[in-house]
């Protein structure tokens, strides 16, 4: 697995530099103007949605803290430092440390790991619902919200709105379907996958009953309002810090008068550049990535949506470790340590739950 992932490094790197050398030579580019986009910037604005961020953080703690409230009552706020070290560990080693945060929380709390990966899932559903259903809505409504800066493509992310719309309601009503009758979903799917592959239909069976374990932690409607209105809430901070970011470069037209359509476009193609995370290379290749969108997509030209791109990447992701490693130090945790234990005890989890007889 580590020499996969270390193949898998790599060739990212390798692409990345090809496409480097191949940008030095055909995309105009000055520094001078990267710099003056910088110093032009407004960074009350910056300033802002980097607070947006913290807050959003708050959010995570205290909604992972109520999903696990019927296994165990702990304090709304304690569990915010597991969530800003882990992501602090996600943005210095990369997605290797992405289960650190159920792991510290197992740890902190005394819980079993399969549980805490269960709200995991849990938690990650709750974030995708919540992600697709403010795009949706935004892009639906872009008409009335921006007459006069139309969204480019805007019947093609129509499209995607109303398809957004229709697969949140679809993993909703599938939701609902495995927290009433969980065991026999994932009987279903097991006997309809398992006549192609009796193996992959299994592992499809345990991880919806991994989905209904996490989901059990939800024993009312009211518990499922709270959730979903602190992901709305998270979301909704993310929105904002986007949007102040790309707005606080006032020195170009097109990221000043920046609106709340386009930011989702911009959301989304910034969330699908961070998927393969790798340390330290991974933050060109998203700043890469969401210039070059913001470029073909809203024609900013390349030095301020680059500045942008990197500031994106600062606020939204790199803006934690600061705080992250303070926060770390205090509760005696080594970053490294935590995402080499968390990989390691998540095979064994997994390892055992494939077990036959193993639910």
């Amino acid at each position: 697995m580590k020499s996969g992932k270390l193949m898998l490094g790599v060739v990212v790197l390798a692409v990345l530099v090809g496409c480097g050398v191949w940008a030095y030579y055909h995309v105009p580019f000055s520094f001078a103007n990267f710099r003056a986009q910088l110093m032009l910037a407004d960074w009350r604005r910056i300033g802002l949605a980097l607070g947006c961020i913290y807050l959003g953080y708050i959010f995570r703690g205290v909604r992972w803290a109520l999903l696990i409230r019927p296994n165990k009552k702990i304090p709304l706020f304690s569990l915010v430092g597991t969530q800003v070290i882990g992501f602090t560990s996600i943005a210095l080693v990369g997605r290797v440390a992405d289960l650190a945060r159920p792991y510290m929380v197992s740890k902190k709390t005394g819980l079993p790991l399969s549980s805490q990966i269960a709200v995991y899932i849990v938690e990650r559903l709750f974030d995708a619902g919540a992600m697709a259903l403010i795009f949706s809505s935004v892009i639906l409504l872009a008409p009335v919200l921006s007459p006069d800066s139309p969204l480019p493509h805007a019947e093609v992310f129509k499209k995607v709105g109303y398809y957004g719309l229709a697969g949140t309601v679809a993993g909703a009503l599938f939701l609902v379907m495995v927290r009433l009758a969980g065991d026999s979903v994932a009987s279903f799917f097991e006997g309809m996958i398992g006549v192609v592959s009796k193996g992959f239909g299994h592992a499809v069976g345990e991880k919806i009953r991994g989905f209904r374990t996490g989901l059990n932690t939800l024993r009312s409607l009211k518990d499922l309002a709270v959730m979903l209105g602190l992901s709305l809430g998270m979301w909704g901070l993310i929105t904002l810090a986007y949007l102040n970011t790309a707005k606080a470069f006032t020195a170009s037209p097109q990221l000043a008068s920046m609106t709340l359509a386009k930011c989702m476009v911009l959301l989304v193609f910034s969330g699908g550049a961070s998927v393969v995370q790798l340390p330290v290379v991974g933050w060109f290749t998203q700043i890469g990535l969401v210039a070059a969108a913001m470029s073909s997509l809203f024609q900013v030209a390349p030095e301020p949506a680059t500045a942008c791109a990197a500031m994106l990447l600062i606020v939204t992701f790199l803006g934690v470790i600061p705080v992250g490693l303070i926060w770390a130090q205090l509760e005696h945790v080594s970053l490294r340590k935590v995402a080499a234990e968390s990989e390691q005890e998540a095979e064994v989890v997994e390892a055992t739950a494939e077990e036959p007889g193993t639910v």
